[in-house]
């Protein structure tokens, strides 16, 4: 692999968004869930109006690595309101870190999770923190080996499905 950049995503993205939202989500939960349950969250959440409404937001903002032309994942973090949960106003949130499959273990989950520790300490937050379904271990593994630790759960509404999402959370030290 060569460079690997982390560029912010704007409105004329949208479709480059989508496109690689539905692979990454289709590609990491497809064989746990329903094939119902995934159709109606890929129209739902996933719809163009609702990405617009998230990339228009000014406490969201997403980023996708890039190798050249290549988008190989991309990242949604949250501030204040944005968030998922009402939580204290000094954290930030990772509601989305996604990686193509066949990028996985190349280090960019790596990257972009560095970048929003950045990004945390730029905007003066004092911890970062995500949910993350508690079937996932690979995912759950990952977060433990950058020193995410479970402090709480919540549900996460795939379809008529309600999964528990662990939610997890790291200290942000300036």
């Amino acid at each position: 692999m060569s460079l690997i950049s982390i560029r912010k995503i704007g409105l004329d993205d949208i479709y480059l968004l989508q496109k690689i939202s539905k692979a990454t989500f289709i590609e990491t939960f497809s064989t746990q869930n329903t094939a119902q349950n995934m159709q109606d969250y890929l129209k739902n959440d996933l719809a163009i109006e609702k990405l617009e409404t998230e990339l228009t937001s000014v406490n969201s903002n997403f980023y996708f690595a890039e190798e050249g032309d290549a988008v190989l994942g991309y990242m949604k973090l949250n501030i204040g309101d944005a968030q998922t949960e009402p939580l204290q106003d000094d954290g930030m949130e990772i509601e989305r870190i996604y990686v193509l499959q066949q990028f996985l273990g190349k280090g960019i989950g790596k990257l972009l999770f560095e970048f929003a520790m950045q990004q945390g300490r730029l905007w003066k937050k004092t911890y970062l923190w995500l949910g993350v379904w508690e079937e996932n271990q690979r995912a759950i593994q990952f977060y433990r080996m950058q020193g995410m630790v479970t402090f709480d759960k919540h549900i996460f509404r795939l379809g008529d499905d309600e999964q528990i999402d662990l939610m997890m959370k790291l200290p942000l030290n300036p």
